[in-house]
C-alpha cells in the first residue's frame, strides 16, 4: 500500500468515525442520562437523510435543507419523547426495547408512505465539489474535508456544553443521580426531554451530512444503529469522550478492514469490540462497576 493510499484510507476512516460519533453520542447520552435503550435512534438518522434529499430537491441547497431539517427533527424528538419515551422511565429494558422497536416499524412505514422505496442521491454543494490532491492518483473530496471539520466542531461544542455550562452540569448530575437533582428543585423530565431532542437532532444531522456521501435508501437506519451500539459499548456507556474514541476506532477498523481483509471485513469491527471488552469490560472510558 502506497503512502498516499494509506493516507486516503486513514482520512476516510476518520471521517466515517466522526459521522458515526454524531449518532453514537446521542445514543450514549440517552442511555447514560435517561437509562432508555432507544432502538429507534437509527430511524432519526434515516429521516435526516430523507429530509436532506427532499428539502435539497425543493430548495436547491443542502445548507437550506440542514437549516430547515434540524429544527424539524428537534420537534420530532420532543414529540416522541413526550408521547412515548417519557412512559418508559420507570419501566424495565424489555419494555423499552419493545416500544422503541415498534417505533422503528412506524418510522419505516412513514418513510415508505412519504418517499417510497426508491434509492436516492443528494448532490454535494457546488462550492465543495472539488478534491484535495493526496498523491498522483489519490484525491479526497472537499465535501469530506468539510464533513470531518463540521463533526470535529460539533464534538468540541458538545464537550464544552457538557463540561463548562450549567445545563451540562445538570445533565451530568442527572446521569449520576436523577432523584437528587429533582430534590434540588430541577425539573428532571424537562432535562430528559432536552437530552432526547438533542440526541435526535444529532442523529438526523449525521444523516443529512452523510446523504451526499452515500445513497438514501429505506432501512438505512438499522445498519448505523448496530454500529452505534458497538461504539457505545467500546467507548463505555454514558461517556461522550468514550463514544468519540470508540467511533474513531470503529471507523478505522471498518475502513482498513475493507481494504486489507475484504472477505471478513464485516467481522473486523466486532472483533475490535470483543478485544476491548476482553481487557476493559466497562469500555475504554466507562466507569468500572462498583464493588459490592
Amino acid at each position: 500500500m502506497s503512502l498516499s493510499l494509506f493516507a486516503l484510507q486513514l482520512l476516510n476512516g476518520l471521517e466515517y468515525g466522526l459521522l458515526v460519533f454524531l449518532v453514537a453520542s446521542g445514543l450514549t447520552l440517552i442511555f447514560g442520562v435517561m437509562g432508555v435503550l432507544n432502538f429507534a435512534h437509527g430511524s432519526f438518522y434515516m429521516l435526516g437523510a430523507y429530509l436532506a434529499y427532499w428539502l435539497t430537491a425543493r430548495t436547491g441547497s443542502l445548507w437550506a435543507a440542514i437549516l430547515i431539517g434540524v429544527p424539524v427533527m428537534l420537534v420530532v424528538g420532543l414529540s416522541v419523547e413526550r408521547l412515548a419515551i417519557s412512559r418508559l422511565y420507570q419501566r424495565d429494558h424489555l419494555s423499552q426495547v419493545l416500544l422503541t422497536y415498534g417505533l422503528i416499524l412506524l418510522f419505516n412505514e412513514l418513510q415508505r408512505a412519504l418517499w417510497g422505496n426508491e434509492v436516492h442521491g443528494v448532490p454535494a454543494p457546488a462550492a465543495l465539489t472539488g478534491a484535495l490532491q493526496l498523491g498522483e492518483a489519490q484525491t479526497w473530496a472537499w465535501y469530506r474535508v468539510f464533513t470531518s471539520g463540521a463533526c470535529l466542531c460539533l464534538a468540541a461544542v458538545m464537550w464544552l456544553v457538557l463540561q463548562r455550562t450549567r445545563i451540562g452540569m445538570i445533565v451530568r448530575a442527572g446521569a449520576s443521580n436523577a432523584e437528587m437533582v429533582e430534590a434540588l428543585g430541577i425539573d428532571v423530565r424537562r432535562v430528559f426531554a432536552l437530552v432526547f431532542a438533542a440526541g435526535t437532532a444529532l442523529a438526523a444531522l449525521a444523516g443529512m451530512l452523510a446523504a451526499p456521501l452515500t445513497t438514501v435508501y429505506p432501512g438505512m437506519g438499522e445498519s448505523i444503529l448496530v454500529v452505534s451500539f458497538v461504539v457505545v459499548v467500546i467507548g463505555g456507556i454514558g461517556s461522550i469522550q468514550g463514544a468519540f474514541a470508540g467511533a474513531l476506532l470503529v471507523g478505522l477498523a471498518d475502513t482498513f478492514g475493507k481494504v486489507l481483509l475484504p472477505t471478513i471485513a464485516s467481522a473486523v469491527v466486532y472483533a475490535v469490540m470483543a478485544a476491548v471488552l476482553l481487557f476493559r469490560p466497562q469500555g475504554l472510558l466507562g466507569r468500572a462497576p462498583e464493588a459490592r
